[in-house]
């Protein structure tokens, strides 16, 4: 990633100084196929990065050559300032400490209670039993299973095992958590319950988060920033908040499409490219703008625009404190209407679609 764009937004100039990992022209081929094909990411101290793309983008292997179980057949990987692909697999050991691992099928060892499983990275450390204990009781009560020690896997339900495997992730202290598709095989309540703990954590104990996810609204939900990546590139980087409101790329635009609202189909399927000669019927417009001014944009095209103004689907989100609206609009095409209505709309500064129109809306 240069210093200048990255699908169309601007680099963080200071996200250097503040990076737990940065890599820099990663890439890992397998024979002639490009697993990661050219990666530049940073992730900053603190913060927690959604790392996005559908099954065989590459987040398995970035994830690998993060921790050391791929080496990349070029680039650099830093891991708190440290370059790591030159590392011999005993100089590995104490820089794999430092990071943390959830997975999606939790990983938990059958035969041992949770407060063994959690204490276990501690026991392999060389802990003494009541050092270890202590701590797996101390992180047990962080993630809400304070009761809990004293029991097996088997006894547990999804939702909580998957706490387990976050309290043993965080049993040496690391200084990133890598999650790997943690809630992929939750329902939708107890990802919920994950995502807000996960989110604490990170807000308690200041740890840096990289999650792997191929669902956006787990990234909408707890992420600060995120990255998508596409045939082991990234494709799109920035605030969620920003990308959400306007993504840039087709991979993006997909991505998002089961959660940001789209034109019905049922009126899609009228549409026609121009009013025919007819003054009658509708120009539908799409609307996308985010920031302060994104409250006030309906009512304000309301009181601009000569005739009815019909809204058609859409509204006005919350993401990351920032107001995002996007929304479908049908105006007259009469008299001008349409342009009239473009022209308040870019000045507001929201970016303007038009999809055709329709004859009328009965």
């Amino acid at each position: 990633m240069s210093s200048q764009t990255l699908a169309g937004r601007p680099a963080d100039t200071d996200s250097v100084r503040d990076a737990v990992v940065r890599l820099t022209d990663v890439r890992r081929h397998f024979g002639e196929t490009p697993a990661i094909d050219g990666v530049t990411l940073t992730v900053r101290k603190g913060e927690i990065l959604g790392l996005i793309g559908r099954s065989g983008a590459g987040k398995s292997t970035l994830i690998r050559c993060l921790n050391g179980l791929e080496r990349p057949d070029s680039g650099s990987i830093e891991i708190e300032g440290r370059e790591i692909t030159g590392l011999s697999e005993q100089a590995l050991q104490p820089l794999r400490r430092r990071i943390g691992m959830i997975f999606q099928h939790f990983n938990l060892l059958s035969a041992k209670t949770v407060e063994e499983n959690v204490a276990l990275p501690l026991k392999i450390e060389g802990w003494s039993k009541e050092k270890r204990l202590a701590r797996a009781a101390e992180l047990l009560d962080l993630v809400g299973l304070a009761g809990k020690a004293k029991s097996y896997p088997a006894a547990l339900s999804g939702g909580q095992k998957q706490r387990v495997g976050i309290a043993r992730a965080l049993a040496a202290g690391p200084a990133l958590l890598l999650s790997d598709e943690a809630t992929s095989a939750l329902d939708p309540e107890t990802t919920a319950a994950i995502l807000d703990l996960l989110k604490d954590i990170n807000a308690k104990l200041g740890l840096t988060i990289l999650l792997i996810t191929h669902e956006m609204e787990v990234i909408r939900t707890i992420a600060d920033r995120v990255a998508v990546i596409d045939a082991g590139q990234i494709v799109e980087e920035g605030p969620v908040w920003s990308v959400f409101a306007d993504p840039q790329t087709a991979t993006t635009q997909n991505l998002l499409a089961g959660i940001r609202p789209g034109l019905p189909p049922a009126v899609a399927a009228r549409l026609v490219p121009g009013p025919g000669g007819s003054d009658a019927g509708e120009t539908i417009l799409g609307v996308d703008l985010s920031g302060p001014e994104a409250g006030t944009l309906l009512s304000g095209l309301s009181a601009e625009v000569a005739g009815r103004l019909r809204l058609i689907h859409g509204g006005i989100d919350d993401i990351q404190g920032q107001p995002v609206a996007r929304f479908f609009v049908g105006v007259p095409s009469s008299a001008g209407a349409a342009a009239q209505a473009i022209a308040y709309l870019e000045r507001r500064g929201a970016k303007v679609e038009v999809f055709g129109h329709v004859a009328d809306h009965a």
